[in-house]
Order: structure tokens, then C-alpha cells, then sequence
């Protein structure tokens, strides 16, 4: 019997000890950019509802708009799907989104899926999006506008 509590007790200290440790240890996406540039920047919801959202509406050349997918598909990035009949989000709808969108944009971090997933592989991008690179370069603008947002643009 003192074995077994002996046991169980072991069991628990390694288990707070992995808890600790994990909790104490840096995210991935946190270690990606230097804390200086993440401590600054903050994401601006009125940025993001007059230069981002608009983003996820446009139709790019041979790519489906990031709203089709992205409303319906259950990957991190998902969007409130819009009214019926309307060509963009009301308000509670933009909140909505805003809160959703923080899934894959950490302040600071370029790393953040939101700028590295739609971008072209040979751009910096990631090597996979379903929807496709929708942004060939980083000189376009509506990837300019995701950079900004999560880089801490406020107008």
C-alpha cells in the first residue's frame, strides 16, 4: 500500500513538473520574432474591419474569394458567414470576425499563418494553402494590409 502512494505521488510530481514546464516554455510562434516587436504592436480593430475584411471579400484572378472557404471549412481561420444578400459583415459580424482572427494573427509576429499561409512559397510563404497562394508577392497590397494588421497599423 505505501508503494502504491509512493507511486501515485511520483506520478504527480512528474505531472506538475511537465505542466510547469510547458506552461514556462515560450510558444513556437512566440519564439519566431524577437519580444520587442511583438510587446509594441497590438491589432487594431478598425484596421481590421476597413483594410483587412475587405481582403477576404476580393476576388483574386484564378482563386476563389477567402470568405467562400474560410465561412465554411473548419480550419483555424474561419469567418462568420455573411447575411444573405450582403456583400459584407454588419458590425456584431466584424466583432465576431475580429475575435476569430486572432486565432492565426499574433501581434508582432510575421510568422503568424495569417501572413505566411495565402502567401506564395517562393515569396516566404507556406508550402500549402488549400485555397492557394493567393498572393504571389509581398509587394501586393492586400498582402501589405494582413502585414500591417498584424505588425500594429492602427489607420
Amino acid at each position: 500500500m505505501h508503494r502504491i502512494k509512493r507511486a501515485r505521488s511520483y506520478s504527480y510530481m512528474v505531472a506538475a513538473a511537465c505542466l510547469l514546464s510547458a506552461a514556462a516554455a515560450p510558444s513556437r510562434l512566440a519564439m519566431s520574432q524577437p519580444a520587442s516587436s511583438s510587446a509594441s504592436a497590438s491589432l487594431s480593430y478598425d484596421f481590421f474591419k476597413t483594410k483587412v475584411e475587405p481582403v477576404f471579400l476580393e476576388k483574386r484572378a484564378g482563386h476563389t474569394r477567402c470568405v467562400i472557404c474560410h465561412t465554411t471549412n473548419n480550419a483555424p481561420f474561419h469567418l462568420v458567414p455573411l447575411s444573405p444578400g450582403a456583400t459584407s459583415w454588419n458590425e456584431e459580424q466584424s466583432r465576431q470576425n475580429f475575435e476569430l482572427i486572432q486565432r492565426v494573427a499574433a501581434p508582432g509576429i510575421l510568422e503568424s499563418p495569417l501572413v505566411k499561409h495565402p502567401l506564395a512559397q517562393e515569396a516566404g510563404g507556406d508550402p500549402h494553402h488549400g485555397g492557394g497562394q493567393q498572393f504571389a508577392s509581398q509587394d501586393d497590397p492586400d498582402w501589405q494590409a494582413l502585414k500591417a494588421f498584424v505588425t500594429g497599423a492602427a489607420k
